[in-house]
């Protein structure tokens, strides 16, 4: 019998595994998927941790995880786009879609969205989960259920480069060389970008992101912001240029968003992509005097799954050099440590229907290996 065996956040440091009742479908146009692959995500990990993040608090046991892909196994009386058997990568959040932001086009800024693993909603580390048909994105043949559920944090990447609008032949910086950094590399590259650099501070994390997408590499360096962006469009060979056409920041950390308005030049475009404290000390003169264009960026929108999907079909984009290795859902805690403590880029949870071959070891060194693969075929999965 299927099991619907879930991970579950009671609180901070406490989590269970527990049976509940397989989901019934709510609405003609749900779909019941059951779950195969999923990653885990910084907020998940900081849940676990902490039991909140901002303003969302963790007050009943709530399922974790958001990043999933998973085999369609009941269709709703007006689902037109999906049927049993296909499989799908989940966009974990659905909107209400009647309100300002929704009938605008920016349905990922709904003030009522629903979102997997974000208080009071259970997420996806489950055996099965329904969703609207239309945020399920079927997966072509070429394209595995684990690349599936490494689709959501390139759907993050693909919007942050979507909103730095990068152009072919520009260069872009990008601060953090954690998973959504490395991805925003790989995206920029395949949208033509040419000098892509990537910029943290673990010398092991930037061989990485060197051989997977990035053209030029920086070790940050203890010292003022304007001394690191020297040295960033030094190391780069930007600094005649007056600095890179786009800045993204990618990973919320104070000083990495001070050197970042550094290093964009006259008239670039900074899009801040990393969360972290919530009010942090900004050069706003740097911001003005360069009359630099900047951005947030939150999730993801509309047509940002379609295109990562359809990034990774065509060898653009590869998500599984990313992938550390898999386990058994009854390891799910264990995975979680490992991507605390930074063991690993990417790990899958297998879902617990899910079989596993025993034996997988989690190496780093195998994502170096698969990135040389990748550097040899032309740089992000052989992109442009």
């Amino acid at each position: 019998m299927a099991s619907n065996l879930s991970f579950i956040l009671n609180k901070p440091n406490d989590v269970t595994f527990e049976e509940r009742p397989v989901p019934k479908l709510q609405h003609p146009h749900d779909v019941l998927v059951a779950i195969n692959y999923t990653g885990i995500c910084g907020s998940d990990v900081h849940y676990w941790q902490h039991g909140a993040i901002g303003h969302f608090v963790v007050k009943d046991p709530m399922v974790l995880g958001h990043e999933s892909a998973g085999t369609v196994v009941e269709v709703g009386a007006q689902v037109k786009t999906l049927k049993k058997g296909d499989t799908v990568a989940l966009e974990p959040g659905y909107p209400c879609r009647r309100c300002g932001p929704c009938l605008s086009g920016h349905y990922n800024l709904c003030p009522d969205m629903v979102f997997a693993a974000t208080p009071p909603y259970d997420g996806t580390l489950t055996g099965f989960w329904t969703a609207p048909a239309d945020f399920c994105y079927k997966l072509p043949a070429q394209v595995s259920l684990q690349e599936g559920a490494l689709i959501e944090p390139l759907a993050v990447g693909v919007h942050i480069v979507k909103q730095a609008q990068v152009q072919p032949g520009q260069s872009v910086v990008v601060l953090g060389a954690g998973p959504v950094g490395l991805l925003c590399c790989a995206v920029a590259r395949a949208f033509g970008a040419t000098t892509v650099v990537s910029v943290d501070i673990v010398p092991s994390k930037l061989e990485f992101a060197r051989a997977y997408a990035a053209t030029h590499t920086y070790l940050s360096q203890r010292v003022s912001a304007e001394e690191n962006a020297r040295n960033i469009l030094a190391a780069a060979g930007l600094t005649e240029a007056g600095g890179a056409d786009v800045v993204i920041d990618a990973s919320g950390a104070e000083p990495s968003i001070q050197a970042a308005l550094h290093v964009v030049r006259m008239g670039g475009t900074y899009v801040q992509g990393g969360m972290g404290k919530a009010d942090i000390t900004f050069p706003i003169m740097a911001l003005c005097l360069k009359e630099v264009t900047a951005r947030g960026s939150f999730r993801y929108g509309s047509g940002d799954y379609k295109l990562a999907i359809d990034l990774v079909a065509a060898g653009k984009v590869d998500v599984k050099a990313l992938v550390n290795g898999v386990v058994a859902f009854k390891d799910a805690e264990e995975a979680f440590q490992k991507v605390k403590e930074g063991q690993v880029i990417k790990i899958l949870i297998a879902g617990p229907n899910e079989k596993v071959e025993a034996g997988g070891k989690l190496d780093v060194s195998v994502n170096q290996e698969r990135a040389k693969e990748v550097a040899a075929a032309g740089g992000a999965g052989g992109c442009c």
